[in-house]
């Protein structure tokens, strides 16, 4: 294990020294490349509220954790982390500073493309591992980040992207049906399988979540019956459908109240809420403060981060 970890360090420096050029502060940033994001982190950080799309995310410097149904799965530059659904999640930075910065990739899974190579490929052995959640952390590869190194090198070559990076995305696409993940990957494939039908939930969810919910017809529009539907929800989200559905309301709100400077009723009834009172109180809940106080210390943030990265592009590292 010592000897694999040896071998991939320089590729990690190389991906850190590429993505460290793309995020030269500290943030999220997105790539010419469709599906492709860098991430920089300067400090650790407790775990913060976001959603976590089907994807893998590498890190090529730094450590990270995600909490999901107060679970933690820690991930770094051995371990990658892998979502097969859209999951409401925590995020908590372990290990960065100024000097040694937490630098990643963010690749978004096509289901698509995973379906057709899954079809073209064997199963890998029967693993009687938790593959029934949508979160897992598998071990990195050498020919996995050969691939990614691939990938980023094209940035370089913009002309070259359109033709090219299809490929090295299929490629990484197959490289993760070879991985220690590849059964959680082919459970939400699989057509007739229970983890495709609560995508395809989740997907209805995500697009209608101001409705009001009645879970037996969700259950129905996927083909399960509702007691089946619930508990593989539960399973694989680690939370309730209502509770899936409470946490797009109540972050869509936060993002109405932060960027469209909407006032708290406003975007409670906006979302789906009938009560300003209960949407306070289930937004104090989620966020640990309530609606004008949170919004206020995170404008707060926000101007302190766009301050340091001012100072940063005008004074820039020699």
């Amino acid at each position: 294990m010592t000897n694999t970890i040896s071998q991939h360090l320089p590729l990690q420096a190389e991906l850190a020294q590429t993505i460290g050029a793309h995020a030269q502060v500290p943030g999220d940033f997105p790539t010419a490349i469709a599906g492709l994001g860098f991430f920089r982190r300067e400090q650790p950080s407790s775990p913060l509220v976001c959603m976590v799309e089907p994807s893998v995310i590498l890190v090529a410097q730094g450590e990270k954790k995600l909490w999901v149904g107060g679970e933690g799965f820690m991930y770094d530059t051995s371990r990658f982390l892998l979502t097969s659904l859209d999951l409401p999640a925590n995020s908590e930075v372990l290990q960065a500073s100024p000097e040694q910065p937490c630098l990643g990739l963010s690749f978004k899974i096509d289901v698509q493309m995973l379906a057709e190579l899954a079809a073209q490929s064997d199963p890998p052995p029967y693993r009687d591992v938790a593959e029934r959640k949508g979160v897992g952390i598998g071990s990195v590869t050498q020919p996995m980040l050969l691939a990614f190194q691939r990938l980023l090198a094209l940035l370089d070559e913009p002309d070259a992207i359109a033709v090219l990076a299809p490929l090295i995305q299929r490629e990484i696409h197959f490289r993760l049906l070879q991985s220690d993940q590849a059964a959680r990957l082919r459970k939400i494939t699989a057509v007739d399988g229970q983890g495709y039908r609560i995508a395809k939930a989740i997907d209805w969810l995500k697009i209608n979540y101001t409705s009001p919910l009645r879970v037996e017809e969700l259950a129905a529009r996927v083909q399960m019956s509702a007691p089946t539907f619930h508990h593989h929800f539960r399973q694989l989200t680690t939370m309730s459908p209502l509770q899936y559905q409470k946490w797009l309301r109540l972050t869509e709100a936060r993002r109405l109240m932060l960027n469209e400077q909407q006032d708290a009723s406003s975007a409670a009834f906006k979302v789906g809420y009938e009560s300003p009172s209960q949407f306070s109180r289930e937004y104090s809940r989620l966020f640990g403060a309530a609606p004008k106080r949170d919004i206020v210390a995170l404008r707060g943030q926000r101007r302190s981060t766009d301050e340091r990265q001012d100072a940063k592009i005008k004074s820039p590292s020699p």
